[in-house]
Parts: structure tokens; sequence; C-alpha cells
């Protein structure tokens, strides 16, 4: 019985350099973005280049994100974003320290997402200059939070599971950020 899913290793190289091709093309386009009417910043932490960085830049798009920073992050299939990618500002940045050195100078505040933390989302009061750190799906986020000044939150859960998709927790987030200043 032959697979039909199945796919060789020649149409996997050809699937991927489409990709590679599709992302550099939605990289120069994203030069032109123009930055959301809200004043929120996502941080993207080493997140896996796969799914769930692209679905992030589609809902940034939809929330009216300023722009997106994407830390060590490699090239990724922008198809998922809907047209997200080229429409939100992204900055790339080597390590968190540099990126933390640009936005705090522009007068942020930063926040974490971590479950058990004492300080939910849903009862804070979000500053207009927010950015919101999202984790590698894993691993949690690279650097110690100790070295920078950066608040925890917790998005409030009711079933035994300790940790939602990054994807799904920048969504609340950034629903959350806009209910609170739209």
């Amino acid at each position: 019985m032959i697979d039909r899913h199945k796919i060789s290793p020649a149409e996997r190289r050809e699937k991927r350099s489409h990709a590679m091709r599709r992302y550099e093309k939605q990289r120069r386009l994203n030069m032109l973005a123009i930055p959301g009417p809200h004043k929120m910043v996502i941080v993207l932490d080493h997140l896996k280049a796969g799914f769930n960085v692209p679905k992030i830049f589609r809902s940034a798009e939809s929330f009216g994100a300023h722009e997106i920073h994407l830390i060590d992050i490699p090239p990724f299939d922008p198809a998922p974003a809907k047209g997200g990618f080229r429409k939100v500002p992204a900055r790339f940045h080597d390590s968190f320290a540099g990126c933390y050195r640009e936005l705090e100078g522009r007068g942020y505040r930063f926040f974490t997402l971590e479950p058990g933390c004492s300080n939910r989302l849903d009862k804070a009061e979000l500053p207009i200059k927010s950015a919101f750190i999202m984790g590698h799906e894993e691993l949690g986020i690279s650097f110690d939070t100790s070295d920078f000044n950066i608040e925890c939150l917790t998005i409030r859960q009711f079933g035994d599971t300790q940790s939602l998709n990054v994807s799904i927790a920048a969504s609340i987030v950034m629903y959350e950020y806009v209910r609170q200043h739209a």
C-alpha cells in the first residue's frame, strides 16, 4: 500500500526552498510595515521558527500591535501569518539584552507570562507602553529575569494543564491590552 501523505526528500527540500523564498520576500516587504495603533510590543524569545511565530504575527496585526521583536529566531514560513508578517514591523535581535536596552530607552515596561505567578493578567493595569515577552515553548525564556526589570503575569486557568500554546497566550495578552486601552 502506498502512503500518499509521505513526501520524498526532494519534495521536502523543494517545499523548504519555496518557504525560504517566501520568507525572504516577506521580510523585504516587512521593512515597509507601519506600526499598529497600539503601543504594545511583543517580544519573541528564541521561539521555534515553525507554526507559532507566524500565528503571533497574524494576531498582532489583528490587535494592532506596534511591532514584534524576534530574538534569535531563524527564518520561518510566513504563510500562516496571512499577511501579518508584512504588516507588523519586525525587529531582529541576537540577544534579549539588546532588545531590552532599545525598548527600555523608549519607555517600555516588560512582562513575562509564567504559570503560578501571583499577578493575574486580568487584574493587572497594563501601561500604554507594554512589552510582552513570550518564551520558547519548551524551555521558557532564555535569560535570568533578575538581570532586568521585568514583571511576571499569569493567565488565569481552570484546568489541570499549567500552560497554553504560546500563540494562544500571546493572543490573550494582546486582547487584554486592547480591552484596557482601546
